[in-house]
């Protein structure tokens, strides 16, 4: 798959068959689109191609409201399409100019002469142009005129999407990782740096590595102990995870933490992935260091009975 960070960097190819939009979290909803679309470029002998923003239209738009969380940081959003087989993924820098286009500019000067749109396949509800004026309508309306066909995204599949959107932000929220995976079609993830740590868990007998996630606005699961796989340089363990703010020695900032089985390795100043499979209990705060570590002698028991995700060859999980 080829990424392209701006519209510009972009050169028109044949029978290119386009979506739009920002597929937040590239779940079981946005995988049928994509398959969709891989089916239609297949029948013509075109190339798949995705248009997608950053930063997200919210952050420009409403710069005052922190409470928009996504489930996938711009680069995990394109390892994902990758790993689905996506020919071309481009990310729009989105701004208050781009968003001051008129619909029929944008499909003119965007979707044709930038991309040579051949075949659009879209949701009734997109919006685009000036005050989102731009749609389905404009769409259906200048394809003749400039020689592109448009296939609408049937409402259900639209209102599929949102509704999972949805759960799996809120099920994340809830600790209910089970949930927000079998709407994504894979284990959720994030993707951080280690840094170093104050050694607690060391003294305790249960070294931890502290990550980092350098996107604030990247959506962090509650607070608790889950069972987890981490991958550290294309190799793969068991660990058990902590999110929260270590009531037990009177922390202050909320941390994300992971025991790995079995690893012994440096890793600071490494980017790791986590893996969510499983959620173990809640934060708890304990009388006593010691009453923490039989805690945690019982939480590795429970995570190492918890089967591991199967995974299947779409996705990752």
């Amino acid at each position: 798959m080829k990424v392209y960070n701006h519209i510009d960097e972009f050169t028109a190819v044949k029978n290119a068959v386009v979506t739009i939009g920002t597929f937040d979290g590239v779940h079981i909803g946005h995988r049928k689109i994509i398959s969709g679309i891989k089916e239609i470029a297949d029948s013509i002998g075109g190339e798949t191609v995705i248009l997608t923003f950053f930063p997200h239209p919210r952050m420009i738009l409403h710069p005052e409201d922190e409470s928009l969380k996504l489930i996938t940081t711009i680069s995990e959003k394109a390892e994902l399409m990758e790993e689905l087989g996506v020919d071309h993924l481009i990310i729009t820098p989105f701004s208050r100019d781009f968003s001051n286009q008129t619909a029929e500019s944008y499909i003119r000067d965007v979707l044709v002469n930038k991309i040579g749109t051949k075949k659009i396949v879209i949701g009734y509800d997109h919006r685009f142009g000036k005050d989102r004026q731009g749609g389905l309508e404009d769409l259906q309306r200048l394809g003749p005129v400039y020689g592109f066909d448009v296939v609408e995204i049937p409402e259900q599949d639209i209102n599929e999407v949102a509704i999972s959107s949805t759960r799996i932000r809120n099920a994340l929220l809830n600790g209910e990782i089970e949930l927000a995976n079998s709407f994504l079609g894979y284990p959720f993830f994030i993707t951080g740096t280690v840094i170093r740590g104050d050694q607690i868990g060391r003294q305790l007998g249960y070294p931890t590595a502290n990550i980092v996630v350098e996107e604030k606005y990247k959506l962090i699961p509650a607070d608790g102990i889950f069972a987890v796989t981490v991958n550290v340089a294309d190799k793969q363990y068991k660990g058990m995870a902590y999110i929260g703010s270590r009531p037990t020695v009177n922390g202050l900032t909320r941390n994300i933490e992971v025991n790995i089985f079995d690893f012994d390795q440096d890793i600071y100043n490494q980017v790791i992935r986590m893996e969510f499979l499983h959620y173990v209990r809640g934060d708890i705060k304990f009388a006593s260091l010691d009453e923490l570590k039989v805690q945690l002698a019982k939480d590795k028991e429970d995570v190492l009975a918890l089967s591991p995700t199967q995974r299947s060859p779409e996705g990752r999980a």
